[in-house]
């Protein structure tokens, strides 16, 4: 029989409890993961095919650590379906660089980031941008934040603006396809370009202001479009982009996706 320690299999076979594993393999961990899950019962007993995860500081960590810990929170499956994935984001503001963070946490193997706009102050109240990167690209901003996050990761990046002579050359690699631009007419560009490649599109509308939570929902157009949102909120005087909705909206493309 045989278990799964930080990645490695080890074969046992007496009673194994978590307590016997940690004091062999890794006392100096700080936190365990039992099958994806945090443990501090360490008197529980191992059984076959087990996958237990020892964290401990490490600074800074390599490409192999970073695997297996993603591996160990979401299953092996999920994680390495994940970490095949390729997905695109057209747009880096409130709601494409929430989406890249998010993705880049779940360890998607590549993202596919295209902007043409640059980071300032106006930004910083909704967008996943600090003081610094005010005047940078917003590609090259997102991407230094990105490589924090995960630095095995796959960044392509595109400083354009995206038409549909440039659709395909960007995104045509792409499993899924997040929508994320501000103006309308850009939205229904990428989503009419979209449909054309049968690409699945995560699209977003309706998300400014502030109010209720749950008024953000998530409609399926067809098989290949989802649109999230309230679908009437739009920006305009007395009625800005904030934050919370804008987040809210975009950590569920990033959920659905």
């Amino acid at each position: 029989m045989h278990i799964l320690i930080n990645g490695t299999p080890h074969p046992f076979t007496s009673p194994l409890s978590i307590q016997d594993a940690f004091l062999k393999y890794s006392p100096q961990a700080t936190k365990i993961i039992l099958n994806g899950f945090e443990v501090h019962d360490k008197t529980t007993l191992l059984k076959k095919d087990d996958q237990l995860t020892f964290i401990t500081p490490i600074t800074p960590p390599t490409k192999k650590e970073i695997q297996w810990v993603l591996q160990s929170r979401h299953t092996p499956n999920i994680a390495k379906k994940l970490q095949k994935s390729i997905v695109g984001i057209a747009g880096l503001g409130g709601l494409g660089s929430h989406v890249a963070f998010l993705l880049a946490r779940m360890g998607v193997g590549t993202l596919v980031l295209a902007d043409f706009d640059v980071v300032d102050l106006s930004n910083l109240n909704r967008q996943q941008y600090f003081f610094y990167h005010v005047g940078k690209p917003k590609t090259q901003a997102l991407k230094e934040s990105l490589n924090h996050i995960n630095p095995y990761l796959t960044y392509q990046t595109y400083n354009v603006r995206v038409t549909p002579k440039n659709f395909l050359e960007i995104f045509r690699d792409c499993d899924i396809l997040i929508e994320a631009f501000d103006d309308a007419q850009e939205k229904t560009m990428l989503i009419k370009e979209s449909q054309k490649t049968q690409k699945i599109t995560i699209a977003a509308s309706g998300v400014a202001g502030y109010g209720h939570n749950d008024t953000i929902m998530t409609k399926k157009i067809n098989s290949t479009l989802y649109i999230i949102g309230d679908f009437t909120s739009e920006a305009k005087p007395n009625q800005g982009l904030m934050a919370p909705r804008v987040s809210i909206a975009a950590a569920k493309q990033a959920n659905l996706a």
